[in-house]
């Protein structure tokens, strides 16, 4: 990776993208953020990002976005709410993905969660019914991500804590697993991933070694 290049983050306002700016920046990567509101801007340009603001919904603001400085990869962490109708866990990362094939990106690291995809047996029927319109999204975005030729890291959390690192958090390409995770872990997986030419065109997923739901056995994911 050349110093000139960035890494661009969607979704750096809140949560698991919060942390995820963090640790780019204590890991002294140049960081380039796509906000939708001026409501965090300050505090990321304070602690070195290079903001851009653009609505991930909108196609044409997310390229306008990726252009004038060189960019690496991309990581999004975007995703709705329940109650929101239209949900940028499908659209957003759409756009967000087509924007990094234009831009020639090396890779693309999208954060989805447990439950999408093949690990839809992780979860127990009550879950499942509750966060299913989301999971539906969520599974487009990683298949459209698959498909679109970009290297890829599709990393899906457990349920999801805001407290310090434990730096207990693993990742596994078993689809069993379940559990919880602090969001400051995530993003230091993340980090690693970024990092790690092992994590190149996995789907994997993240817990806390110590939050498990119940008692399988799994072979952790190395990334060393």
């Amino acid at each position: 990776m050349t110093t000139a290049s960035y890494i661009f983050l969607a979704g750096a306002s809140r949560g698991v993208g919060r942390e995820i700016a963090k640790c780019l920046i204590a890991q002294q990567q140049k960081v380039k953020a796509l906000l939708r509101t001026e409501a965090t801007r300050d505090e990321l340009e304070a602690m070195g990002v290079e903001v851009v603001l653009g609505d991930a919904l909108n196609s044409e603001d997310v390229e306008s976005a990726m252009q004038g400085v060189p960019i690496d990869a991309v990581i999004s962490t975007v995703g709705g709410l329940p109650q929101v109708s239209e949900r940028a866990d499908y659209l957003g990362n759409k756009n967000l993905i087509d924007a990094a094939v234009k831009a020639k990106v090396r890779s693309f690291i999208l954060i989805s969660s447990i439950g999408s995809g093949d690990s839809v047996v992780a979860l127990n029927p009550q879950a499942l019914e509750t966060l299913r319109t989301v999971l539906i999204e969520k599974e487009k975005a990683e298949k459209h991500l698959i498909d679109s030729g970009l290297t890829y890291t599709i990393i899906r959390p457990g349920g999801l804590k805001s407290e310090a690192a434990t730096g207990n958090g693993i990742l596994t390409q078993d689809p069993r697993i379940a559990g919880i995770i602090n969001r400051a872990d995530v993003a230091q997986l993340v980090c690693r991933c970024l990092n790690s030419d092992k994590a190149n065109n996995q789907v994997l997923s993240a817990i806390d070694k110590n939050m498990l739901f119940g008692q399988i056995e799994f072979e952790e994911f190395s990334l060393d």
